[in-house]
């Protein structure tokens, strides 16, 4: 099964270096490159990829609002995987609340690439260590719990309530698992119930969704 990518980024020497990388793969193909925003919008209509790579700073319009557009578009299923730098992690929030599934260093070398691509095709979320430790920061300046839908946390399970706990401090499911003595496959089918049952895209909104609820504060661990 070939996955597809859209790369959206101001800078061709970045595309090309990206397309050259994945089209080195077996299992991924680069349809489509965007150099703006509005670019990226129109392509991804058009192609319907898999994945798309998005820069934050572009011109016309930023990789930020072309999210929001993007995923707003009818049937759209793409994942978007946000490039970054570290002097953007001040993007981390508003970047998962636009429904990115993850973020990329743009100095990662090929293999992390292509696996980071196949990550978040597969539905899980790309949070580095330090990317989590910057959203939970974000969370403590901005104060409480911000988001209405507290009662749908009611819908949840003890133990799927428990393990949105753990995935919002950026346990992965192997790490979930060993904490609670169930195998990864149990792990994963409790984060499918979830996302299902709270109506959430990936692991990256659970994470969000999980703050903005107060179930889980920052501080929290364990």
């Amino acid at each position: 099964m070939t996955c597809t990518v859209l790369i959206a980024d101001d800078q061709g020497m970045v595309r090309t270096g990206f397309t050259v990388f994945l089209d080195a793969q077996p299992d991924i193909e680069v349809v489509g490159e965007a150099a703006n925003g509005a670019e990226a919008v129109e392509r991804a209509r058009e192609l319907r990829p898999d994945v798309i790579l998005m820069d934050v700073r572009m011109p016309v319009m930023d990789g930020l609002q072309a999210t929001r557009e993007i995923l707003a578009l009818p049937g759209m299923a793409a994942k978007i995987l946000i490039l970054t730098t570290f002097d953007l992690d001040d993007y981390v929030y508003e970047a998962l609340r636009a429904g990115a599934s993850g973020f990329l260093l743009k100095d990662a070398s090929a293999q992390q690439l292509a696996e980071a691509v196949r990550v978040v095709a597969a539905g899980d979320a790309l949070l580095a260590p330090q990317v989590t430790r910057r959203l939970i920061a974000e969370f403590a300046r901005l104060g409480g719990p911000r988001a209405p839908s507290v009662r749908r946390l009611a819908e949840l399970t003890e133990r799927e309530t428990e393990v949105l706990a753990l995935i919002a401090q950026g346990l992965s499911n192997q790490e979930i698992a060993a904490g609670l003595v169930v195998s990864e496959q149990t792990v994963k089918t409790h984060v499918g119930r979830i996302l299902t049952k709270l109506s959430l895209r990936d692991r990256a909104q659970a994470i969000v969704y999980a703050y903005e609820t107060g179930l889980v504060r920052p501080g929290d661990r364990g």
